[in-house]
């Protein structure tokens, strides 16, 4: 376990060193989202009635997200681990006596988190001083403040399972670049990342909230603000722990696989 987070250390120390392009982050996180605010407030003010959230909980999840981005971008990968598999580098890797699948894990973990850490504070305090109703507000109450803590690591937890799956496809394939540019569409549309998921046609969102990309974003702040409630948090969160227990199971399945027939020419 020590070397994992020792991992999880130099990764994490690494990403706060880039402090220039967190500011850059910041401020272009915070235009998007005022952005995005006013261009729903233009149909909210059109027919108010159709909104499926009230502009409040919209706001809410608008700056959540923001604040949020670094760990649930779903464009970000780590091209260390794409390069060290098509260049044969992955050899070294295999020779330590370690985990490949814990290791790429934990440092996609730490990557996101040291990025989120420089970005969260500043977006959420700054959106929380904007003028009623495009301002950020605290949850419902306080059950649902914690219950959107650990809502919000288990989808972020998803996701890195999830983009797992990606990097060992790497495995297969002669480049990465088409199944990522698919894959990064796929999540950012059924995520939530986009557009909320309570916007789409009410017909359609039973398949989509049975996705595993709803179990990313979506869950976590539709509990912050206050649109999910009740038993439905629980099903969301056994939703959530479902997916992850499945993508970490055939993630590893399919590494084990792979690895089986790596072979690596040259030396």
């Amino acid at each position: 376990m020590k070397k994992y987070l020792s991992f999880f250390k130099i990764r994490f120390i690494t990403g706060l060193q880039y402090r220039a392009a967190a500011w850059a982050g910041i401020a272009t996180q915070f235009a998007w989202g005022g952005f995005t605010l006013l261009m729903f407030w233009a149909f909210f003010k059109n027919d108010k009635n159709s909104f499926p959230m009230s502009f409040p909980e919209l706001s809410n999840y608008i700056w959540i997200q923001q604040a949020f981005l670094a760990m649930f971008m779903a464009w970000f990968f780590d091209n260390d681990i794409f390069e060290a598999i098509t260049t044969g580098n992955i050899a070294y890797e295999l020779c330590r006596p370690i985990d490949i699948y814990s290791m790429w894990f934990v440092k996609n973990m730490a990557i996101r988190l040291s990025r989120t850490v420089l970005r969260c504070f500043p977006i959420l305090l700054v959106a929380a001083f904007l003028p009623f109703p495009f301002n950020i507000t605290l949850p419902p109450d306080f059950l649902s403040g914690i219950l959107f803590l650990f809502s919000v690591f288990l989808g972020f937890f998803v996701l890195i399972a999830f983009s797992m799956l990606i990097y060992i496809s790497s495995f297969y394939t002669i480049s990465p670049t088409g199944i990522r540019i698919l894959a990064t569409s796929v999540i950012e549309f059924f995520a939530g990342a986009i557009i909320p998921l309570p916007f789409f046609p009410e017909w359609l969102q039973p398949v989509i909230y049975a996705l595993p990309f709803a179990s990313m974003q979506n869950t976590p702040f539709l509990i912050y603000t206050g649109y999910t409630t009740g038993k439905d948090i629980l099903w969301s969160i056994l939703l959530q722990l479902g997916w992850l227990i499945s993508l970490i199971l055939v993630g590893k399945f399919l590494m084990k696989q792979a690895l089986k027939k790596v072979i690596v020419q040259g030396g």
